[in-house]
């Protein structure tokens, strides 16, 4: 007598395991882009202080050259070849405005740090219990140079460098200055 064999449909076990694998290693990867997307939205804060401490640097070097707190020879990158410049060409930290009221200049060296205040445990901003958290992983460069060779233009490169959890960012900010009026 032969036996007759009835053939069973669906799925092994092996199959199964291999889905499932396959399947766990699509949801693993999206679970890691979701922790390196919430990482980097977490930074934006961090980005925006950049923009603001970018901004600020270009807006005092601004208001400095109109209101003459400053010669047009003054508006450039302190070096050996250039002493009369007053602003560093290399990273500072962000510091507080010197004597002179603008940042990133020579006379920022004792300043202390900037910072941001926050409002305290009541909530209201410009209290006694207001928190400030320096600005300490944040560096800003000042880079002043003639336009293409014309000595009466300037560009401005304001590049702040800073990190945000585990990203090191940079933001830059560029700016045209005439010496006229």
């Amino acid at each position: 007598m032969r036996q007759r064999t009835v053939r069973q449909s669906g799925f092994t076990l092996l199959e199964t395991m291999i889905a499932v694998a396959i399947l766990a290693i699509g949801v693993l990867g999206l679970a890691a882009m979701l922790a390196d997307s919430l990482a980097y939205m977490a930074g934006s804060q961090a980005d925006f202080i950049a923009q603001q401490k970018a901004q600020q640097a270009v807006e005092a070097i601004f208001t400095a050259k109109y209101d003459n707190t400053l010669t047009w020879a003054q508006i450039s990158n302190n070096s050996v070849g250039n002493p009369q410049g007053i602003f560093y060409s290399t990273p500072q930290p962000i510091r507080q405005p010197g004597a002179d009221g603008l940042v990133n200049s020579i006379n920022d060296n004792s300043a202390p740090l900037d910072y941001i205040l926050y409002p305290g445990p009541d909530g209201k901003l410009g209290t006694a219990d207001d928190e400030k958290y320096p600005l300490g992983n944040y560096t800003r460069t000042v880079t002043i140079t003639n336009f293409n060779g014309d000595s009466n233009l300037r560009s401005i490169s304001v590049t702040v460098n800073y990190t945000a959890g585990r990203f090191t960012r940079s933001y830059t900010l560029n700016a045209l200055i005439s010496a006229f009026n």
